[in-house]
């Protein structure tokens, strides 16, 4: 069974026992989320898409807003249940509930720092290239099986953790709670005995790079293992609220945009958010409002404000459970508004995610992350694995690249890392950076 005084360690990944020194204002969960903040990884998601493409309309979310929404609804839950957490298990007197919302905030503040451009096209098209690109069939013969599995399933979330455990000196050193509360999926894409019961298994949190690095963050933790022969854990405790903050979010706030952008009529928007209000809706209320933006705007507070609710409320009732590991559910699929999230779940992806706008973002994001992959990967494998090959065109296209990038290939042990590199590189691109990168190298543009 985990133990909660040992699930929130304060220690630093990346840290000795003596580079740590107390700050009497801010916790070392505060400071994660300062040190999140001030990341570039954090900073690109201000021009990533959530949903819609690259908006001219001040009102549609991107991947920086939404993670900031995430956040705030993360820390709130991290609070409520703190507090029953807390008044549960006495010996926990050290901590307070603003240490449990501290490290739910600062992991549902990092949850996207490792998405691609162009939303999860951008994970499918990076996983596609190496899957169905000629060009890439050769590093299948150049890897082990484990990290050719890394490759033909891109995975966002063990990009994110990649990003937030890479140069532990010099990178962001996170503590050890919010590193494993930020990890939902805390297993490997190679792993064979996957339980699809299981949501956490549903994907994976790591490459093959990071293995070690996520078995000490395990270690440090006592995360139970789940598997003897390959490394799959149960979840963090609080990795189901930070998976339950982003569920709450953009179930509400993408039919929130996709009203704005007249996609969804406003009668359907409210009705949806009347319907999670429930016996709390007050129709007579939203008359002395001026606006239908203002009233959606209202609802939606209001709905997100149930849904922290029923989910703290959920959570505390089967904390046993995930506390042994036995657990492994989404908390929004067990409240009382499960069914109307369900319903718009249903409705969002035929009004929204497959509306004309989101499926041309998608088709063009294959099309300009396939290109620059090819390109950029074929100019490194010709410099170091295959130079008799290396033509003054990959030259050219190899000086693009970024000085600290060239400076990582060059130490680069093997062709897997070079890899991973190049997908490091335009993993972080956003959207504006990638379309321009793109259309210089096609000879499109040279502005």
């Amino acid at each position: 069974m985990m133990n909660w005084k040992k699930l929130m360690s304060s220690a630093r990944f990346g840290d000795s026992k003596e580079d740590k020194k107390a700050n009497p204002l801010r916790s070392d969960f505060e400071i994660d989320y300062d040190r999140i903040i001030f990341s570039a990884p954090f900073r690109n998601l201000q021009d990533k898409t959530q949903v819609f493409p690259l908006p001219d309309q001040d009102f549609v979310h991107t991947r920086l807003t939404h993670s900031l929404e995430v956040s705030s609804v993360g820390k709130s839950l991290g609070k409520n249940v703190g507090a029953a957490v807390i008044e549960k298990y006495p010996e926990l007197s050290h901590l307070t509930p603003y240490d449990f919302g501290a490290v739910v905030g600062a992991a549902a503040l990092a949850h996207d720092v490792g998405n691609p451009p162009f939303g999860h096209s951008g994970e499918q098209a990076i996983s596609d290239y190496f899957l169905h690109n000629e060009k890439a069939q050769k590093i299948k013969t150049k890897v082990s099986s484990e990290e050719w599995h890394d490759l033909i399933r891109f995975e966002g979330n063990a990009q994110g953790f990649r990003l937030l455990t890479k140069n532990q000196k010099q990178g962001i050193r996170l503590t050890f709670a919010t590193l494993a509360a930020f990890s939902k999926y805390p297993c490997s894409s190679s792993l064979t005995t996957r339980d699809n019961d299981r949501k956490s298994q549903k994907k994976h949190g790591y490459f093959r790079a990071e293995e070690s690095a996520f078995v000490e963050v395990a270690s440090q933790l006592g995360l139970t293992k789940l598997s003897t022969s390959e490394e799959a854990y149960a979840r963090h405790p609080l990795a189901f609220l930070v998976e339950a903050a982003d569920d709450i979010c953009y179930s509400i706030i993408d039919l929130e945009d996709g009203f704005g952008l007249g996609l969804v009529t406003f009668e359907e928007t409210r009705d949806f958010l009347a319907e999670i209000l429930g016996d709390n809706y007050y129709p007579e209320k939203l008359d002395n409002i001026a606006s239908d933006k203002e009233k959606i705007g209202v609802l939606r507070a209001v709905a997100i404000n149930t849904l922290i609710y029923q989910t703290s409320q959920a959570y505390m009732k089967h904390e046993g459970e995930i506390l042994n590991g036995e657990f492994d559910k989404a908390l929004t699929d067990l409240i009382p508004t499960t069914p109307t999230l369900k319903k718009l779940s249903d409705f969002s992806i035929k009004r929204i995610y497959q509306s004309r706008q989101v499926l041309e973002k998608e088709a063009a994001g294959y099309e300009i992350i396939d290109g620059l992959l090819e390109a950029f990967i074929e100019a490194v494998f010709c410099k170091f694995y295959n130079k008799n090959k290396y033509s003054g065109r990959h030259k050219s296209v190899y000086r693009l690249l970024p000085s600290e990038v060239q400076f990582k290939l060059d130490w680069a042990s093997s062709p897997y890392e070079s890899v991973l590199e190049i997908t490091d590189y335009i993993s972080g691109m956003t959207d504006s950076s990638a379309v321009k990168q793109f259309r210089i190298m096609k000879g499109i543009s040279l502005a």
